[in-house]
């Protein structure tokens, strides 16, 4: 087991995590920066970077990871169980190799795509199901697939695909698509993509790998198949909070409810990006937030010592 000190934990090394870890870094504070999975976070599925941002979601965030390593961000990758508060004001991070001792956390965990819930999903993961149509899609060459969701990721990716695909299937709930008017329109003119509004897939169907799916149209509830051997769902976001203490006030959804300067209900602990109630949900406002809470965070860094 370890035991650091540093000045700030920054934990999540998506967008906000990393742009959070510069950020503070650049005023020369110790800064540790806690991920359990692979950097970046979602935005290393978006092949192209839709606004202030250019190039792909992958070589956005290996750039900003290279310029926290630059900067002396001290990487951990292991996953964090808990936070707490001791009696001197110290914050605790325990982690699963050890516990590192702390002024300030910022909680830039983000969020992860919510499941379907539906029969087959879990049984074909990896095998059909999929969640990045930049990574799978080569694999669907002239193929059926189908995409769950009417929203901007839900398009992006659907359009990606047919780069690939003969047809992409695009269903989703709503009587009309909820993404931006340019994703619209290119998803409305593409000949490949076949839409189904008001409805939902209600099982992935298949023996060694996704076959088909079952749909259900909502108005009448009448049932038909779609044959295909991918499904890609992009319904929406999960936040990653479920590690946190009860005394850090989340809404129904979990996002971290946080006050103005970004500080949650716990002394020295705030939170920015796809994790926090409130977020507005673009790579510029998730780099605004990271910003933010580190100067906050820097505050009480100073007054401590």
């Amino acid at each position: 087991m370890t035991s650091n000190n540093y000045d700030v934990i920054v934990i999540g090394s998506g967008v906000t995590g990393l742009s959070a870890c510069i950020e503070l870094l650049k005023q020369g504070v110790r800064v540790a920066n806690i991920e359990a999975q692979m950097f970046g976070g979602l935005v290393i599925n978006i092949n192209e970077l839709d606004g202030t941002v250019e190039g792909s979601g992958t070589d956005y965030a290996s750039e900003l990871m290279m310029l926290a390593n630059q900067a002396g961000a001290v990487t951990l990758s292991e996953t964090v169980m808990s936070i707490a508060e001791q009696p001197n004001g110290t914050l605790v991070v325990t982690t699963d190799q050890g516990a590192h001792q702390t002024k300030a956390i910022i909680v830039a965990t983000g969020a992860t795509l919510k499941k379907l819930e539906i029969p087959g999903e879990a049984q074909f993961e990896y095998k059909g199901v999929s969640n990045c149509a930049d990574c799978d899609g080569p694999m669907y060459q002239d193929a059926q697939v189908v995409v769950v969701g009417g929203g901007d990721s839900a398009l992006q990716e659907a359009l990606v695909l047919t780069e690939f695909c003969k047809t992409v299937h695009l269903v989703h709930n709503q009587e009309h698509l909820r993404a931006k008017p340019h994703l619209t329109a290119r998803a409305n003119d593409c000949e490949k993509i076949l839409q189904y509004p008001l409805a939902q897939l209600t099982a992935i169907l298949g023996v060694n790998g996704v076959e088909a799916v079952e749909v259900i149209r909502i108005l009448d509830q009448s049932r038909f198949q779609i044959p295909c051997t991918g499904v890609f769902a992009y319904i929406g976001l999960k936040p990653t909070s479920d590690f946190l203490p009860k005394i850090i006030e989340r809404d129904n959804e979990g996002r971290v409810i946080t006050s103005r300067d970004f500080s949650t209900a716990m002394n020295n602990v705030f939170a920015a990006g796809a994790v926090r109630h409130g977020y507005q949900g673009m790579l510029e406002h998730a780099i605004a937030e990271a910003h933010a809470a580190a100067q906050y965070a820097l505050l009480k860094v100073r007054a401590s010592e």
